[in-house]
């Protein structure tokens, strides 16, 4: 498995290599926003270890522009950022998961782990699936929704979210069984993301005026529907 790690802070990118490296990764370095993001154009990683803030080109940066090219490599953001806010703008721009510093390495590893191994699909949506609750439907296949007439686009983990919502429509989904869904068994990530997640697809799929949609079930988890 082949990493990029791209974080100015000499004193963690050079041991978290060396870390990488011992559990048999193969991990390139760079120091530097812009020439992480030719790195990760111009080679084929596995994973992406992004530092928030870097020079010329910010880790935020680079995701967008690699997701922009259609490329979907895990990203895990590592930042002080701690906010539910700058999760979901980490995951608005393409990240799959977000570490805090300071953090354990054992955490680090963990995370890496469970990002390196995708968990398989077979529960997903069919791709040629078109959902619908209330005024809003799901075109699964092209990550489109749609809320009366208006077509908004959606992240490939915001459509396996809603689609997932969407099914079970009426039904609360424990925050353990969407995040199993998510992030397969026993890898659910650092805390907040899945809030976040549905913070941000509230944002695109909700109507200012109108009911929640996607409701919280204190203590338990998320119900969609307005019924």
């Amino acid at each position: 498995m082949k990493i990029l790690l791209v974080d100015d802070e000499a004193a963690l990118a050079e041991p978290l290599s060396r870390l990488l490296s011992r559990e048999g990764y193969t991990v390139d370095v760079a120091t530097d926003g812009r020439v992480g993001c030719q790195l990760a154009t111009n080679n084929n990683y596995d994973l992406l270890i992004l530092d928030w803030m870097l020079p010329h080109l910010t880790g935020l940066q680079i995701c967008q522009q690699l997701r922009d090219r259609g490329d979907h490599t895990p990203v895990l953001f590592l930042t002080a950022k701690d906010t539910l806010d700058d999760r979901v703008i980490g995951l608005d721009a393409g990240a799959d998961d977000y570490l805090v510093k300071p953090f354990e390495l054992r955490e680090l590893l963990a995370r890496v782990r469970a990002l390196l191994r995708r968990p398989p699909t077979v529960d997903a949506p069919p791709t040629q699936l078109r959902l619908q609750v209330d005024d809003l439907e799901l075109d699964v296949g092209n990550q489109l929704a749609y809320i009366k007439g208006k077509s908004i686009e959606l992240s490939e983990k915001e459509t396996k979210l809603l689609g997932y919502l969407m099914q079970n429509a009426g039904q609360v989904l424990a925050h353990d069984r969407i995040q199993a869904f998510l992030w397969g068994e026993n890898t659910a990530p650092s805390s907040n993301v899945l809030a976040a997640l549905v913070r941000l697809l509230r944002r695109k799929i909700e109507v200012e005026g109108s009911p929640e949609l996607i409701q919280t079930v204190y203590g338990k988890g998320y119900r969609i529907g307005r019924g």
